[in-house]
């Protein structure tokens, strides 16, 4: 005997072994169709049969089943509850034989729009008004299909369908992925073998790989758009009621900054005092004065944390309106938030002579790196035959500024860590060491990659002075019981250097105190501690009273580790858009036929020309700086990946210029500290 039944949603015919029991207790041992052993109750099973032979009954019952009219069979079905057997009686006549009455099982059982199951065998027809919905829906349901299957055909083609073009980076990087059009490239996709990235770029949709990696990093951080509202700005009267009471500095000022720098937000001077001695002063740009907390600027800043830096391009944490307002631009005198220490005759520091104030400061000139930077060396400025601008404060801040950097030696030796030469320059240079110049040739984007000057004495002076400020600026807050956020390295580990809201060392840089404060126009941070300065240089011993954040502010801890988050974000996507211009040069002139790397460790090396780490194997075994001639090609700028293969491996070379807790600079500013920090 054959019984019928149904598991998991689909109907089954099996062979009775044996049976036991009577009436409804009855059940039996069977073998179903699969050759799989089960057993079966009286009340699972819808029709028992003994011939046909159960194959067979199955092979023809699958075809009848797709032959069958369901509206047709809705018509025939009685209203109330019904049976197998019944509703086949009414379908195929009184004569309906086994295979045509499993077909209707097959049917019933797949076509929920037309009858409701009420139990093992048993069903009942829909409502009209259900079943003309389900129907409308099952209509709809084809034509997205059709639809469907068109885009698919489309996109394997190579044609990206018209109408989903409006939303190709919504499919791209936030999909709903049970929309018709995200299957239909997922189906292509599949079909093709490629990623979704690939095939948008290959049908138009997207320009580029570099089109996939910013859209990835602004869907993440930047959903809204990359934009400010230009409705958001600072208020004229606010500015001018800000800086009206600001006295005027005495002092001829001047910043030094790469020439595509726009947020000029530090600058130096030099004024003679008896003796030989100079007081120096480090002039930071003060948009804390007109932007206060929680109004709407302080939003935008604190969503943004950064300016965002990449080659070609940034992303600025303030909208341009403000920075103009605040860039240390020369030609006029701008609100600025001043530390002034003196030197004597031979460049030595006074700690004891710190002041801080607010004032408006004369920007003499903005002096750029490329225009002087070549100029500037130990033996031009001995030269009194010699003239470019700004060479005697110049000389005076270097003399200062090799003291300052033997300082901080000193220091990190204390601290168990190797002192680092002045003007040495790591030979394992990161992306940021280097300059990347995106240029359009004839509607091609072009790359050029240069080493920037690291160590250079403008460098220096610019870092030394940069750092000195930080580290005045966190003494400051500490002695007056003032929170911040304090950049911090102590010990070992992947935590080592982090932002707190206490005062502690930086180990790597030799400091007891160091707070960033030098660029507020640029890291929240920065904007963050410029608040709780204005209020001490305003207000003194009393500054913890009117400070916009006092001790132990719970805000403040979690701005200091919502920055913390998003300035590596940020520093992530930096670096992964600067190995792209990498990847990039590496094709460009048939770069990619051969160059030399050098092994740093663990098999992964660095390419001589540009910054570019790839992983290779076969040196993993090789001594640091072993150097070798390389092909490289396979070059995946989706992936950021390519093949190297070794053709020689040259010769070997120790390095000693390893340097301990670096964090380097953003590319395109002169950022200063941050080259050393």
């Amino acid at each position: 005997m054959n019984l019928l039944y149904e598991e998991g949603g689909d109907i089954k015919i099996a062979t009775v072994q044996s049976a036991s029991g009577v009436g409804e207790a009855e059940s039996w041992q069977a073998t179903s169709l699969s050759g799989k052993k089960i057993k079966l109750k009286a009340k699972e099973v819808w029709l028992r049969f003994e011939k046909p032979e159960a194959q067979a009954v199955m092979d023809e019952a699958l075809t009848l089943s797709k032959e069958i009219d369901l509206q047709l069979l809705w018509d025939c079905a009685p209203d109330e509850e019904f049976g197998l057997v019944d509703v086949a009686h009414e379908y195929f006549g009184d004569q309906a034989t086994i295979p045509q009455q499993v077909s209707l099982a097959i049917a019933l059982q797949g076509a929920p729009v037309f009858f409701r199951r009420k139990g093992r065998g048993r069903f009942q027809r829909a409502p009209l008004e259900q079943l003309q919905a389900g129907l409308a829906a099952l209509e709809r349901k084809q034509k997205e299909l059709e639809q469907q299957s068109q885009w698919q055909q489309e996109l394997v083609a190579g044609a990206f369908p018209e109408t989903l073009k409006a939303s190709a980076k919504q499919l791209l990087f936030s999909p709903d992925k049970n929309s018709s059009a995200y299957k239909a490239l997922s189906a292509a996709c599949t079909e093709t073998g490629e990623s979704l990235a690939q095939l948008m770029i290959r049908c138009g949709a997207i320009d580029s790989p570099l089109a996939y990696h910013q859209g990835m990093f602004l869907k993440a951080h930047f959903p809204n758009g990359s934009a400010h509202n230009p409705n958001v700005g600072v208020d004229n009267a606010a500015y001018d009621a800000a800086i009206a009471e600001l006295p005027l500095a005495e002092v001829q000022a001047f910043s030094i900054d790469d020439s595509g720098t726009t947020e000029i937000d530090d600058a130096l001077s030099v004024t003679d005092l008896p003796e030989g001695a100079h007081r120096i002063g480090i002039h930071i740009a003060a948009p804390g004065l007109a932007l206060t907390r929680d109004d709407a600027l302080d939003q935008v800043a604190r969503s943004r944390m950064s300016t965002v830096y990449f080659p070609g391009d940034k992303i600025t944490m303030l909208p341009d309106a403000v920075i103009q307002k605040f860039s240390l631009d020369e030609g006029a005198a701008r609100p600025a938030l001043s530390v002034y220490v003196d030197i004597d005759a031979d460049g030595l520091v006074n700690r004891e002579t710190i002041q801080m104030r607010a004032e408006m400061v004369p920007i003499a000139a903005n002096l750029r790196l490329e225009n002087i930077e070549d100029l500037v060396s130990d033996e031009t400025l001995s030269d009194a035959s010699t003239e470019y601008p700004f060479k005697k404060e110049l000389d005076i801040l270097w003399r200062a500024a090799k003291h300052l950097h033997a300082g901080r030696q000193e220091k990190r030796v204390a601290n168990g860590l190797r002192a680092e030469q002045l003007g040495l320059v790591d030979p394992n240079a990161l992306a940021r060491d280097f300059h990347f110049q995106i240029k359009n040739n004839d509607g091609v984007e072009w790359v050029e990659i240069a080493p920037r000057q690291r160590g250079s004495i403008l460098d220096t002076i610019v870092a030394e002075w940069m750092i000195f400020c930080n580290s005045a600026s966190g003494q400051l807050l500490a002695e007056h019981g003032l929170p911040g956020l304090f950049r911090t390295q102590k010990g070992w580990g992947p935590m080592r250097t982090r932002m707190q809201t206490t005062p502690g060392p930086h180990e790597g840089l030799g400091l007891d105190y160091y707070a960033w404060s030098t660029s507020p126009l640029r890291r929240y941070s920065d904007l963050i501690n410029q608040w709780q300065l204005l209020a001490l240089a305003k207000h003194g011993v009393t500054a913890k009273m009117v400070a916009p954040f006092p001790p132990r502010d719970a805000v403040l801890m979690g701005i200091a580790a919502e920055f913390e988050s998003s300035y590596q974000a940020y520093g992530e996507y930096q670096d992964r858009l600067e190995k792209y211009w990498c990847l990039r040069w590496m094709t460009q002139e048939d770069k990619s036929k051969a160059v030399y790397i050098r092994h740093l460790k663990e098999g992964m090396s660095r390419v001589e020309p540009i910054p570019l780490h790839l992983p290779v194997p076969e040196l993993a075994s090789h001594p640091r700086m072993t150097r070798a001639h390389v092909m490289v090609s396979d070059v995946d700028l989706l992936q950021l990946s390519a093949a190297v293969r070794v053709l020689e491996i040259e010769s070997t070379q120790s390095d000693n210029h390893a340097t301990e807790g670096q964090e380097v600079l953003p590319s395109g500013e002169a950022e200063e500290d941050a080259s050393l920090d």
